[in-house]
């Protein structure tokens, strides 16, 4: 909610719970964050937990040590488009028929005499 596409969730040291960020602990607790220099995380991805020394934390301990996954992902803002709203139009092409292009109904199949040459 505070942090948009965070792939870990942090332990905090105070009420031993899992939280996805310091705002959604402040939210939902009664008390105050512990403050620590060693913090517990779980990877989203992997499913695995790990700890960090926050004291000398430098950029590359922003990926998991199991998965090698990122912790924070940029967000992609969503651009308006119009569209249909349905199936994959390349499986059911059914919703892509244009209903202005009106077809002859003298023309079909089942107006032609076929009865030389049916038996």
């Amino acid at each position: 909610k505070h942090i948009f596409n965070a792939q870990v969730s942090i332990r905090a040291p105070c009420c031993k719970q899992w939280f996805d960020c310091a705002e959604c602990h402040a939210e939902t607790q009664d008390h105050m964050l512990k403050k620590t220099t060693e913090m517990a995380f779980m990877c989203k991805k992997c499913k695995k937990a790990f700890r960090k020394d926050m004291s000398n934390y430098e950029e590359s301990d922003e990926f998991c040590p199991h998965c090698d996954n990122h912790y924070v992902v940029d967000a992609k803002t969503p651009q308006a488009v119009i569209g249909v709203e349905g199936e994959d139009a390349r499986v059911d092409a059914r919703m892509l028929k244009d209903d202005r292009v009106q077809q002859d109904p003298t023309r079909s199949i089942f107006s032609r005499d076929f009865s030389d040459r049916v038996g």
